[in-house]
């Protein structure tokens, strides 16, 4: 029994996968799908998501495979209501990374492979149950093969249907919203069209029509169809659909034409109370659903991802204590509650349907956007570099639980290297020596100097501060490494 079983090969199990490898822990990665993803689905990576794939290792590719969209504007009919901008965003990821789904997954992969691991295909978790020290799982393969296996931890990145989160028998809790959407893959052309490294939210009387840029000169256009009818179901959208509510919602002016993907789909919001039950952990759709406003959602599921690994890593190498897993449930379900609530909000604003409030909602736009610092507010929550931890049990201190600002790094990032460690930021390079010596496994050999020659650091190997004190509270560092040291 040596492998973490993990249960998706979507974007957040990949990447639960390859940070694991890289942090010399064994992996089964298992998917019943036959192959990867085909169609674009997700289609941004946000800044947060980029610099943590900084200690990923896989950033270049991502960008070099990607689309950089500086901005978006927020339009109805031929009236621009404001231009949010991604350059004042606080990181060396100003921009919105475009990028189909289908790229994601096949970059990852590749990354994963470097690792020397695979996703095995069409093999499918039919049942789970805790047994001494980990948990007995049974796999049926392609040919009907069944497979017992013996884990040290089940995983659940299956998605919104999650085998896992079934087999726990938790509480998918939350709702389904009333409307049809239409979703299209196409290529836009005219002078009509917004500019192709921009995404653009047409408010309509109707509904919103929105349009995402897509790499290839391609976009991805979604609008509101309005209520279902259960006895009448819509049949598959058209081209014809998507020209109609390019003319009637964005004003017409340009066209609609090579579609490679035409559908409807409905929004989900729902969310577990808790991510871990034991040695069985849910991360990414299998734990949160929310509406696509924002673009949020595959990167919370990555950011679960990033934050799980290190810290099974650490517990599994035995260089920490066990209860360091207890942070993970609530430190990314309440980034999940947050994603969920603001996702709902500007759904919510965008679909209004009464004609009044439609007028004075633009007319809020129209004068909030006209100032920069909501504009640049705006961008920085969609960028998800403000998440935050101030409420987990490892945050100690004042500013605890913040992203460490990545210029204060003074190149390598926390976390970077072949095995997760903390980093100490201390002005006291001897006595920093000393601590570190003493807690091999958990802190990098070599203290590195703070920002702030008057303050004591403690970062996480996912790059949010730790603990915060002054410089000379050595004691109080002590305590905070103690609390995470196995107790042998």
């Amino acid at each position: 029994m040596t492998d973490i079983l993990i249960v998706g090969a979507g974007p957040v199990g990949l990447t639960m996968a390859a940070e694991l490898a890289r942090y010399g822990i064994g992996v089964r990665l298992i998917d019943r799908a036959p192959h990867a993803t085909e169609t674009s689905k997700a289609l941004v990576v946000w800044s947060r998501t980029l610099e943590l794939m900084d200690r990923m290792g896989c950033t270049g590719a991502f960008l070099a495979a990607g689309l950089r969209a500086p901005g978006a504007s927020i339009r109805s009919g031929e009236t621009i209501l404001g231009s949010p901008r991604f350059e004042g965003i606080a990181s060396a990821y100003n921009f919105a990374l475009m990028i189909p789904q289908r790229d994601t997954e096949r970059l990852l992969a590749a990354h994963l492979r470097s690792f020397g691991v695979t996703v095995e295909r069409q093999v499918e978790l039919v049942g789970f149950h805790a047994a001494e020290d980990g948990i007995e799982a049974r796999l049926r393969h392609a040919d009907g093969r069944e497979e017992s296996v013996r884990t040290p931890w089940l995983i659940g990145c299956d998605g919104a249907h999650s085998a896992v989160r079934h087999g726990l028998g938790l509480t998918f809790a939350g709702a389904a919203q009333g409307d049809d959407w239409l979703l299209a893959d196409v290529r836009l052309d005219g002078p009509g069209a917004p500019p192709p490294d921009e995404i653009a939210t047409y408010l309509h009387r109707d509904g919103p029509f929105v349009v995402f840029p897509i790499p290839g000169r391609r976009a991805r256009v979604v609008a509101t169809l309005g209520p279902t009818d259960a006895a009448h179901p819509r049949p598959d959208p058209t081209l014809a659909d998507v020209q109609a509510l390019i003319d009637r919602r964005a004003g017409g002016g340009f066209r609609a034409a090579d579609p490679v993907w035409l559908t409807h789909f409905r929004i989900n919001e729902r969310k577990v109370a808790e991510y871990r039950r034991g040695r069985v952990v849910l991360a990414g759709d299998a734990a949160h659903i929310h509406s696509p406003a924002g673009g949020q959602g595959m990167n919370t599921g990555m950011q679960d991802a990033v934050n799980l690994a290190w810290k099974l890593a650490m517990v599994q190498r035995g260089e920490a204590d066990p209860r360091l897993l207890d942070s993970y449930s609530p430190e990314r379900s309440a980034v999940g509650d947050m994603v969920l609530r603001n996702a709902g909000r500007l759904t919510d604003m965008a679909t209004l349907a009464n004609p009044a409030a439609q007028a004075a909602r633009n007319l809020a736009l129209r004068f909030l956007l006209g100032f920069h610092a909501v504009r640049d507010r705006m961008a920085t929550t969609m960028s998800e570099i403000e998440i935050a931890y101030a409420g987990s049990p490892l945050s100690v201190g004042p500013g605890a639980g913040a992203r460490f600002e990545p210029e204060a790094y003074g190149g390598k990032p926390p976390g970077a290297g072949g095995a997760p460690r903390f980093v100490l930021y201390a002005a006291d390079a001897e006595r920093g020596a000393a601590l570190t010596a003493r807690y091999p496994g958990l802190l990098e050999p070599a203290p590195r100097s703070p920002p702030d020659a008057s303050g004591l650091l403690v970062v996480r190997p996912d790059g949010y501060v730790g603990l915060s004190a002054a410089g000379g509270a050595w004691d109080e560092a002590e305590r905070y490494l103690q609390a995470l040291a196995r107790a042998d």
